[in-house]
């Protein structure tokens, strides 16, 4: 079984199995929105993202990006999708197309 918690000391989700750092989403925040539907919320970039080579093309990464998504929603941030990996996921699911700043 997997989670996804974020970690807010490293600034990055973290894909976890078992309690084993399977995977990384970092993030860094930009500061707030000023225009949109929600000015004033949080922008989070998400510049990098990482799977440790042996569990590469499983589908860990989308978890990871899921769950992280799903994170920032609940907390009514904005993404900026500098990473490809997290870009793509976007552009795949346009159910999250409103996270995006």
């Amino acid at each position: 079984m997997t989670e996804v918690r974020d970690n807010p000391e490293k600034s990055r989700y973290e894909l976890l199995e078992d309690g084993r750092l399977l995977g990384v989403a970092d993030y860094r925040p930009m500061g707030t929105a000023s225009t949109g539907d929600t000015p004033g919320s949080l922008v989070m970039a998400f510049p990098h993202t990482e799977i440790v080579p042996g569990r590469r093309n499983q589908g860990l990464g989308a978890q990871l990006v899921q769950g992280a998504l799903d994170d920032v929603r609940r907390k009514g941030a904005k993404v900026v999708p500098m990473c490809w990996f997290v870009a793509e996921f976007l552009e795949e699911h346009p159910e999250y197309a409103d996270l995006q700043a």
